[in-house]
């Protein structure tokens, strides 16, 4: 008797434990997975969580990197690649998310070096024009690659030649981690911040 009640107690625990695990790794149904490999290199979940624009669920964010972040400089000081993924949760026209990307970056950035950023937001206009929609669960992948630059990725295929500067990487990563985030919860839950 007392067997059986250690092995459901054990049961009931392992479960419980597997359920909190399956909690932390999944955030309105898409999956979050503790690492991701980035150019050969394994890379650890640093953050995850939702953008809301209002009420609305517009995409769930996870950033990985090779080491703890907690701000911005941390992110662009840290050694090796780094992922950001964009996992839409509602249909978005690509044009717009594309605007709202680059008043991001104004409103993180000092004008003079938006003035320096001008061909890079142009390429990424091309970039959003090209793909006109974005549907549920559909991701973009944003991987900082040392030597490379910044490789932006649409439904699984590089969109347009890699962004080389690492001021633009900083420029379009401050829109999730500057002192004027898109959201301050989103940006809390990118860098661990309870």
């Amino acid at each position: 008797m007392r067997l059986t009640h250690h092995l459901l107690a054990g049961a009931a625990a392992l479960f419980m434990g597997a359920t909190a695990m399956a909690a932390t790794t999944e955030i309105y149904g898409v999956k979050i997975e503790d690492s991701a490999t980035v150019a050969g290199t394994k890379l650890q979940l640093n953050g995850a969580g939702t953008r809301f624009k209002g009420p609305f669920k517009v995409y769930v964010a996870d950033l990985y990197t090779t080491k703890k972040i907690n701000s911005l400089e941390e992110l662009v000081a840290a050694p090796g690649p780094k992922r950001m993924t964009l996992t839409m949760m509602r249909e978005i026209e690509a044009g717009p998310f594309g605007k709202l990307l680059t008043r991001g970056m104004e409103d993180n950035n000092p004008k003079a070096e938006m003035s320096k950023l001008i061909p890079g937001l142009m390429k990424m206009s091309e970039i959003f024009s090209a793909n006109k929609v974005f549907l549920p669960g559909e991701t973009i992948l944003l991987d900082w690659i040392p030597g490379t630059g910044l490789v932006i990725f649409a439904r699984g295929k590089v969109q347009g030649e890699p962004f080389k500067e690492p001021e633009f990487y900083k420029a379009l990563m401050a829109i999730w981690l500057g002192p004027v985030p898109a959201d301050f919860k989103l940006k809390d839950a990118l860098l661990g911040i309870k």
